[in-house]
């Protein structure tokens, strides 16, 4: 059945994989939770292939790191059967930062789906990270849900994955503070703390690289122009690359100090210049509304 999609959704227990699954159901998935690794390849080849396809066309599979190491470890492998057979297959994964999940765990009061009585929290959720490496190592889509509230992980889910043609190769870029930590989803990132720096300019300070004033300033630099010419050449030829190889997505990450000005300038223009080549270019600004920013 060539037409099926299946989405793998696996991920660290806290950093949103209900949310996800739930966002793929509003938009016409019919979605399994929960589904022991091991039990992956017999669910497709007894379920999503027998008949007709019906309600399972498309098709969306939760899976933890319940089921162990050696069910973990070989999720990639029939990953790969999958594809061979014809199906269209992706893996999804969301991941956030211990500090976070362990704020998260606390405020809900949930148990982690690794607790023991001999186990602490920290420890619950260090193993389960080691247990879902293999995965999130094999995912097409890898989302850090760090600093991203409920509604914008849902927006990310449905813009990345329902609004592009079949064969269309997603692409993000995103700007974000090296202060604030590197987000985890980037397949490359680039640093532009060495340019100037529109913040120690009192009167541009509380603006953003949004506002013209900002983006007149920067634009006045011929180093922000020599970047910029750069960046789009290189990142213009990893498009190409990920296209030629069938890669559905790419997500490039930009840094300044806080990411408030440089980045989020460097972000938007690097868009406009980018649309004609990728139609619906995606933008994040991964930093703006976080308190402290610089």
């Amino acid at each position: 059945m060539p037409s099926m999609r299946i989405i793998l959704v696996s991920g660290l227990s806290g950093a949103g994989k209900s949310v996800v699954l739930n966002a793929l159901e509003d938009i016409g998935y019919y979605c399994v939770d929960n589904l022991p690794a091991s039990m992956l390849e017999s669910f497709v080849s007894h379920t999503l292939r027998s008949g007709e396809p019906g309600p399972f066309q498309r098709t969306a599979i939760g899976i933890d790191a319940r089921d162990g190491a050696i069910g973990m470890a070989d999720v990639p492998r029939t990953l790969d059967q999958l594809r061979r057979s014809g199906l269209r297959c992706e893996l999804l994964a969301v991941l956030a930062d211990d500090g976070e999940l362990l704020r998260r765990f606390g405020e809900t009061k949930r148990r982690h789906p690794l607790d023991r009585p001999d186990r602490t929290l920290q420890q619950a959720v260090s193993l389960e990270r080691e247990l879902l490496d293999p995965v999130i190592q094999a995912a097409d889509l890898v989302i850090d849900t760090t600093h991203l509230g409920v509604h914008q992980l849902r927006e990310i889910v449905v813009r990345r994955i329902d609004t592009r043609r079949l064969a269309e190769l997603s692409v993000t870029l995103v700007s974000f503070g090296f202060k604030h930590g590197v987000p985890g989803d980037c397949d490359f990132v680039f640093d532009a703390r060495t340019l100037p720096n529109p913040y120690w300019d009192t009167a541009l300070r509380p603006l953003t690289g949004r506002d013209p004033a900002v983006a007149a300033w920067l634009e006045a630099r011929p180093e922000v122009a020599r970047m910029l010419d750069d960046l789009e050449r290189f990142i213009a030829a990893r498009i190409e690359e990920h296209r030629a190889a069938h890669r559905r997505y790419l997500t490039i990450g930009i840094g300044c100090t806080g990411g408030q000005h440089r980045s989020v300038y460097i972000v938007d223009r690097l868009a406009e210049r980018l649309a004609a080549q990728v139609p619906g270019i995606g933008r994040r600004h991964h930093s703006l509304d976080l308190p402290g920013r610089a």
